[in-house]
């Protein structure tokens, strides 16, 4: 599946396609019971998911995993986010990954994160790191560290009115 895929840049007009991805792999997630990653609230109809997904369609690190014309996932890579701990070097974060359920098991992510080391080799930075959701049974750690990365620091956001969030920051060199 992944040779019929290609990985292009996006833009303005795909903060649409990130709401899709967003809220499809939301309901996946609330259909199995696992509503501590993003909650059970489709990110279409979440103010602060919307604008978000604004700033990463026009902030220039955004890029969509294509089969055909439907996007099937997409990656933001950038600077790290404020909540997750500095790192002591020069790297590339992935800010966001997600993939169309609907083409599971198919590679889209793994492709994604291999356009992201790519993009960090052609930039000259020897780190790429990623943050992830390490609470229920830990999968999605598990998930990218089959992707290469290795577990570093964990952290916790605080949300007023919420419970935490446990994160775990990994990172993968070239």
């Amino acid at each position: 599946m992944t040779d019929e895929m290609t990985v292009r840049p996006g833009g303005p007009a795909d903060a649409k396609t990130i709401l899709r991805l967003l809220d499809d792999a939301t309901a996946w997630l609330v259909a199995r019971g696992r509503t501590g990653q993003w909650g059970a609230t489709p990110a279409s109809e979440d103010p602060r998911r919307v604008a978000q997904a604004d700033v990463w369609a026009t902030g220039g690190g955004l890029w969509l995993a294509v089969v055909g014309d439907r996007p099937v996932g997409a990656l933001v890579v950038g600077a790290a986010t404020d909540y997750v701990p500095a790192a002591t070097e020069p790297e590339l974060y992935v800010n966001l990954l997600v993939t169309d359920r609907a083409y599971a098991g198919r590679g889209v992510g793994g492709r994604l994160l291999t356009h992201a080391a790519d993009l960090a080799r052609a930039r000259g930075l020897p780190l790429l790191r990623v943050d992830c959701y390490a609470g229920d049974d830990g999968a999605l750690v598990r998930w990218y560290e089959r992707q290469g990365f290795t577990a570093t620091e964990p952290f916790t956001v605080e949300r007023p009115g919420r419970d935490p969030w446990p994160g775990q920051v990994l990172a993968r060199r070239r």
